[in-house]
């Protein structure tokens, strides 16, 4: 293989396909990247046996072929190289060594056959449908923070994504929980998802995805079958596995009947939160929310620091309440609300509470609340 190509084409490429290799692997292949020359393009591909990124970037081929070579130390070397310069990837005749050449630099990384890398085979897809990367990027970026980081409950270790009638309307939903909260994000089913299996998409795979889906004129490819989810973005092709497990009935924890509602400045209330929650533990975290005729008090005690209160003008006019919750699951959620003011729907202090925009947006939260 001789293959000449931009530097800034190989390190777009090669830093969007080598967050998949991890850092420590007891199979080597799997430390590696394989690059594909033929035709006027090299295609690379990186996978973790659950997620594969392939992705083709174009070059000047003198001799076409194929190789794996170790994927960071390939990607910390284009890095490095200057702007604007030209690198030379060849390999020596028996296949077993690759030279990096650009400028006056040169580099030498031992490949391993391209025969041994493993093919994560997609097998047949039985929906597809098209959806514009910002639709995407919403539903992931409204609900990802709530994904369960626990091992033990693996099929909440994802995004759950499905299709739903919802006012007489079929919808594309998002929902993530991590049992303590959960985010719920909708938007107008796109065709071809009519009937899709409702799937899981792990946290690596959606960790990754958000960061390709920056292009906001791109229109994402989207094929699934009951185990893998293969998505098409510009040059780019991700395939995942999907988690294999059943999510739960979250439309059970959504509360119907919480009847005091607290209507709020989104900011103001995030700025409030973070200052009194600074002087909480790291451990409990807990603010408490003390409603009375248009006023809200924060409270925080921290019997090894001190205390600290706020208060906030708010629109709210039902019974007193007083409600604690965690600190940075109050954070998360303000975040992600897209409009100025947000409503909190409240029962009692032991209940869940409902958050949603004010704007009106096809999104919705729920927190459970914590002793305080």
């Amino acid at each position: 293989m001789r293959i000449t190509l931009e530097r800034s084409n190989l390190l777009k490429s090669l830093n969007h396909v080598h967050r998949v290799v991890e850092r420590r692997n007891t199979i080597p292949i799997l430390s590696n990247v394989l690059l594909r020359s033929d035709g006027a393009s090299l295609e690379m591909k990186a996978t973790d046996l659950d997620l594969e990124i392939t992705e083709a970037t174009p070059a000047q081929v003198e001799q076409a072929g194929a190789t794996t070579v170790p994927a960071h130390l390939l990607y910390d070397i284009v890095r490095k190289l200057p702007d604007g310069s030209e690198v030379l990837l060849a390999t020596n005749a028996e296949g077993t060594a690759m030279t990096v050449t650009s400028g006056r630099s040169r580099f030498s990384l031992q490949c391993l056959p391209q025969s041994d890398f493993p093919d994560l085979t997609a097998g047949t897809f039985t929906h597809s449908f098209r959806i514009k990367a910002t639709d995407l990027k919403m539903l992931i970026d409204r609900t990802q923070f709530a994904i369960s980081t626990e091992e033990t409950r693996y099929y909440l270790n994802g995004i759950y994504i499905h299709t739903i009638e919802s006012k007489g309307q079929l919808k594309l939903r998002a929902v993530a929980t991590d049992g303590h909260r959960l985010a719920r994000a909708d938007l107008e089913a796109p065709s071809g998802s009519e009937g899709m299996p409702g799937i899981i998409i792990p946290r690596k795979t959606v960790s990754e995805l958000q960061k390709l889906v920056d292009n906001p004129d791109v229109i994402v490819t989207v094929e699934v079958s009951d185990a893998k989810i293969r998505l098409t973005i510009g040059s780019i092709v991700m395939t995942s596995k999907l988690i294999d497990g059943t999510f739960p009935d979250y439309q059970r924890v959504i509360p119907a009947n919480n009847d005091k509602e607290l209507k709020i400045d989104c900011q103001t209330f995030a700025q409030a939160v973070d200052r009194v929650s600074t002087i909480s533990s790291e451990r409990g975290r807990a603010v408490k929310l003390a409603l009375s005729d248009g006023q809200l008090t924060l409270t925080v005690n921290n019997p090894d620091s001190g205390s600290a209160t706020e208060e906030l003008a708010v629109g709210y006019d039902s019974d007193p309440l007083e409600i604690g919750f965690n600190a940075k699951y109050l954070l998360d959620i303000t975040a992600q609300l897209s409009g100025t003011d947000a409503v909190f729907m409240l029962a009692d202090p032991g209940s869940p509470t409902l958050v949603r925009d004010m704007a009106g947006d096809d999104a919705l939260y729920v927190l459970m609340p914590m002793r305080v």
